[in-house]
């Protein structure tokens, strides 16, 4: 089973799905500017900008198979016009599942199937 660090959690109006496969993650780092392994370091010692959320939720659900502009619409509304620390956790949790694997994913190479005799 391949890691494609996918996290579903409760967010907004609903239940989403978020992905930052290499495609996001490369434009993540494009729009803050950082690495992204600098922005969750940012995120976690307290030091982030309020874009490094917004993008990484934004891209987040747009890997997730969310539409672009709908995508956009949702941050907007429920990032951009609340309080940047209610959405923080939220960020933290997507980013890391799109750097590390999502928390469910087995970590390190799975055993290769035994093979049957035929």
């Amino acid at each position: 089973m391949a890691r494609d660090a996918q996290i579903t959690i409760p967010w907004a109006d609903g239940d989403f799905t978020f992905r930052l496969g290499w495609g996001e993650l490369a434009e993540l780092q494009e729009k803050t500017e950082a690495g992204p392994y600098v922005v969750l370091h940012r995120l976690h010692s307290h030091q982030w900008r309020v874009e490094d959320i917004s993008n990484v939720i934004r891209l987040g659900l747009i890997g997730g198979g969310f539409p672009a502009a709908e995508a956009m619409k949702k941050v907007r509304y429920y990032v951009e016009n609340r309080p940047p620390l209610e959405n923080h956790s939220v960020a933290v949790a997507i980013l890391s599942a799109g750097l590390l694997g999502a928390p469910e994913e087995p970590v390190g190479e799975q055993e290769a199937p035994t093979p049957t005799a035929g």
